[in-house]
């Protein structure tokens, strides 16, 4: 087709909205329109590329031995309600009714709908292992979308599910998964690292990321340049070198004595205020979980991770305390609580 035929409407000027390169360059080459926060159309250009990159991912999915197929986009609650996941997941899970006032969702993920299909389906464990994959719209409604379609509400989204007889078979699925998104990462030119990364709500004992190496995101990995390490910064377990040791504490066999910390409820001014290191301070700090709440210990200079408390605890949900329930558990209001005397389970 002649170029004064096509549609690409394309931008002189760069975008408010647009913060990265990518987003910027997506509005001005024609490729993307915005039709609401997190919604975008894709113009014939954008389409091509989608088209594409699609037809990189069958290729590696098939050559792996997976099967496409196409789950609906619209899921009925009973499914959600049966795997918990109806309350668990949160505002990102869009759900309605319909003229019926039957509750339904528009789908973020589709693991309730493909365990539903092979329950019903796969009757023998000889059709066993399976891999289905498909290529399907999805809507997580982000409270803030950003970054374009990096961190859309209404997105494209390749997914696989497999069926196997028992773990080890689960493995050399999963393995083969990994081998062909490496194929198709590197078929697509991007540098890429595979990191270890928190199941999250899908679960599972373990999982990756695969992490395109750029200036711009949301996600910081932790790498080690002597190994193959690797791991996003809420998986990253890491051990201390070559840090100088603690300084000894000078009171070592004196009786304990209070000092009276007026308005100081931050590491920063207590440290100031004492003359010490934050690495000599211990900071308390009181979480809620559905066991109930729970006291955590951290060093002055170091912060706690949730989700990796979440991952100690094996708790389903944890949450900073709020300012009431610090008081009524420790006997003083946040930023002055400590650990003596407390009857709550310690973490430290």
């Amino acid at each position: 087709m002649r170029y004064s035929r096509y549609f690409l409407p394309t931008l002189k000027e760069i975008p408010s909205e647009a913060e990265v390169p990518s987003h910027q360059l997506m509005f001005r080459a024609g490729m993307i329109r915005k039709l609401a926060s997190g919604i975008y159309s894709y113009l014939p250009y954008g389409l091509r590329a989608i088209r594409k990159v699609e037809q990189i991912i069958r290729e590696e999915m098939n050559r792996a031995g997976a099967i496409e197929v196409l789950l609906p986009f619209v899921q009925p609650a009973e499914l959600w309600q049966e795997s918990r996941r109806w309350e668990e997941y949160g505002k990102e899970l869009l759900r309605f009714r319909d003229r019926h006032e039957r509750d339904c969702c528009i789908g973020p993920t589709h693991e309730e709908v493909i365990t539903d299909l092979a329950r019903r389906e796969i009757r023998s464990y000889r059709q066993m292992p399976i891999n289905l994959y498909q290529i399907q719209t999805k809507f997580r409604d982000e409270i803030r979308p950003r970054f374009g379609v990096m961190r859309a509400r209404e997105f494209i989204m390749k997914d696989a599910y497999s069926f196997d007889v028992d773990e080890k078979g689960a493995d050399e699925s999963y393995q083969k998964m990994f081998d062909a998104y490496c194929r198709i990462f590197t078929r697509c030119g991007l540098r890429f690292k595979p990191v270890e990364a928190e199941t999250g709500q899908i679960g599972g004992s373990f999982s990756h990321e695969f992490m395109v190496l750029a200036e711009t995101g949301e996600e910081t990995i932790a790498s080690c340049p002597r190994c193959t390490y690797a791991a996003n910064v809420e998986k990253a377990e890491f051990r201390r070198r070559n840090e100088t040791p603690l300084s000894p504490f000078e009171g070592v066999g004196r009786a304990i004595e209070k000092v009276l910390t007026p308005e100081k409820k931050t590491v920063e001014q207590v440290t100031e205020f004492l003359g010490v290191s934050s690495r000599d301070l211990l900071k308390t700090l009181v979480f809620e979980t559905e066991k109930g709440p729970i006291a955590a210990l951290v060093r002055g200079d170091h912060e706690i991770d949730e989700k990796k408390l979440k991952r100690f605890l094996e708790a389903e949900t944890v949450q900073l305390a709020s300012e009431s329930t610090v008081e009524r558990i420790t006997g003083a209001p946040k930023g002055f609580a400590g650990p003596v005397g407390l009857k709550v389970p310690i973490v430290a």
